[in-house]
């Protein structure tokens, strides 16, 4: 073997992607020593170092988290985990004794320690803290505990995505920064939205005292389950954001009131997304209200948009359909008849007139219909007249205005809130609905949490293992969050751009995105000491700057000189 034979043998070339990036946010969060702080255990692996391990997985490309040893066998261990650790440490037994570990120190206050980590390094805004939960289906028998155990029940429930065959489980999650998660955990498939809301509000006030927030210095803002008696009762001194469901009749009067008025404060577009002739910009008016909920006021924000809503005009079609069709029969029935003297059929025609819905109206005529003696008619004489009837002539007519105030109706919502008008924590109307579209940033967290291959080719039949997984899925949601959180900080402050799809430069990078052009990336490794395979391009270097990250960060090993190839 030559001296250029033996060198390669110790030359070791693995491929790392983006994940050395992902490494470097959970490093800067301290999320290893964080968990093994909160998980002491005496596991030759820590704790932590198996966690981050998963979580790397899991943002590696979405790969089955049932195969660890096998994506850790193709990766270089000491430059993402920050210690040389064997692939075969991360078999079944292993990560099933972590998880165990994570559900005994509680998986919620695991996460919860993390996220409190991360949120001293980044800056958050705090101000508005989102609130929502979903369902996660999954296949097969799950070991169940007694009804009135503490561990989590696997079973049947109202599936949010539509598929009440399954048993499922729940994800709550409570989110600042539009979507970055700091608290949440996994709750039973079968509980209620407005329970679970309870039992966040009936701590929230605590919770929220870690970051340094009392009552009343943060809005809590959460879909419409939250409108219950116990849940509003609950809130006491905290501010709260959320959507009046129609169940109200509040909440039909505000509206019809609204439309009536017609006097709107224009809003404009919020949109942050490009639009296309398809898909136009949705345009809001806002008109405020008072609405009172248990012998107790609120602040009513009666909200349209042009982008009205589907389900509720299909509704109105609906009723706009029926209300003709009650007419036409009508009409039907009274002008087949024949009236033999003209006041009678004035009469019924007068009934007729009167006989309109809300939406439509009926226009009705008398008119003399002639009856002719039979035979031929005689040569240059009319016909003679053998007697004369009296028939009625009707149409429909539609309530233009009715119709129109109605459609006008079915593009609006309302927004429930106790935030003051005025004061330090005072918002419009406008700053209140950016508020609440930012709950849509929490909606697209769950796709992230429902991927199948995630959960439900694990094979994990017992529900305190899902438990914790469900704490690893948050954590790995967080840091995904944390680096798009980053990137538009910059951009930001910087009021610069980033290369994005097609080479062009956007202001709203993505992790996604950022994940793209790190493809390729390897680590070279001889004898202990590593490096970068290839000097990192222009685009590379931009995205790093925009992180905050220097390749020292990348590549938590000894390195050699750049450009240089170590010798024995």
């Amino acid at each position: 073997m030559t001296e250029f034979d033996a060198f390669l043998d110790k030359m070791q070339v693995t491929r790392a992607d983006h994940l050395l990036v992902i490494a470097a946010f959970c490093n800067r969060i301290g999320l290893t020593e964080t968990i093994d702080r909160v998980v002491p255990t005496e596991m030759e692996v820590s704790v932590g170092t198996i966690i981050q391990g998963m979580i790397l997985d899991t943002l590696s490309g979405r790969s089955p988290l049932y195969r660890l040893v096998e994506f850790f066998k193709h990766q270089d261990t000491e430059a993402l985990l920050g210690k040389d650790v064997a692939c075969t440490s991360f078999n079944d037994t292993t990560v099933g004794r972590a998880m165990d570990a994570v559900f005994d120190a509680g998986a919620e206050k695991v996460f919860s320690e993390v996220a409190f980590n991360a949120s001293c390094k980044f800056l958050l805004d705090t101000r508005h803290v989102h609130f929502d939960t979903t369902s996660v289906n999954v296949w097969g028998e799950y070991e169940q505990s007694a009804s009135d155990s503490d561990t989590l029940h696997i079973t049947y429930g109202y599936s949010k995505d539509h598929r009440p065959d399954l048993k499922q489980f729940l994800i709550k999650m409570l989110c600042v920064g539009r979507n970055i998660p700091i608290l949440g955990r996994c709750e039973d498939g079968n509980a209620s939205d407005k329970s679970i809301n309870n039992a966040v509000l009936s701590r929230i006030s605590k919770h929220m005292a870690k970051y340094g927030l009392q009552p009343g210095a943060f809005v809590y803002i959460a879909d419409s389950a939250i409108v219950t008696r116990d849940n509003l009762e609950m809130i006491g001194d905290n501010l709260f954001l959320t959507r009046l469901p129609f169940s109200y009749n509040e909440a039909g009067r505000v509206v019809s009131e609204a439309v009536a008025e017609n006097n709107w404060e224009k809003i404009g577009t919020l949109n942050e997304t490009p639009t296309t002739a398809k898909r136009p910009p949705a345009i809001y008016s806002v008109a405020e209200k008072t609405v009172t909920l248990y012998q107790q006021p609120y602040r009513a924000l009666v909200i349209h948009s042009t982008a009205h809503d589907k389900r509720r005009l299909k509704r109105i079609g609906r009723e706009i359909k029926a209300s003709e069709t009650t007419l036409t029969k009508l009409i039907a029935q009274e002008t087949k008849q024949e009236f033999y003297c003209r006041p009678d059929a004035e009469s019924s025609a007068s009934c007729l007139n009167e006989s309109d819905t809300e939406l439509h109206s009926i226009a009705a005529s008398v008119e003399e219909k002639v009856h002719y003696t039979r035979g031929r008619p005689p040569k240059n004489r009319p016909q003679k007249v053998a007697y004369i009837r009296y028939i009625i002539k009707a149409k429909i007519q539609e309530k233009t205005e009715q119709i129109e105030r109605k459609r006008k109706e079915a593009g609006c919502f309302v927004l429930l809130t106790n935030i003051p008008r005025q004061g330090d924590m005072a918002e419009t109307g406008a700053e209140l609905l950016q508020a609440y579209k930012e709950q849509n940033g929490i909606e697209r967290n769950f796709s992230f949490l429902k991927d199948p291959l995630i959960v439900n080719d694990l094979f994990l039949k017992k529900p305190e293992r899902i438990e914790a997984l469900g704490a690893v899925l948050l954590m790995a949601l967080m840091i995904w969050n944390l680096i798009e959180h980053t990137l538009r900080l910059h951009i930001k402050e910087s009021g610069g751009t980033l290369p994005g799809w097609d080479n062009k430069q956007t202001r709203r990078p993505t992790t996604f995105m950022m994940s793209t052009k790190f493809l390729g990336i390897q680590i070279v490794r001889i004898a202990g000491i590593c490096r970068l395979a290839e000097t990192l391009t222009d685009t590379q270097q931009q995205y790093m700057a925009a992180l905050g990250l220097s390749e020292t960060d990348l590549l938590r090993c000894r390195q050699s000189a750049p450009g240089k190839i170590p010798r024995e």
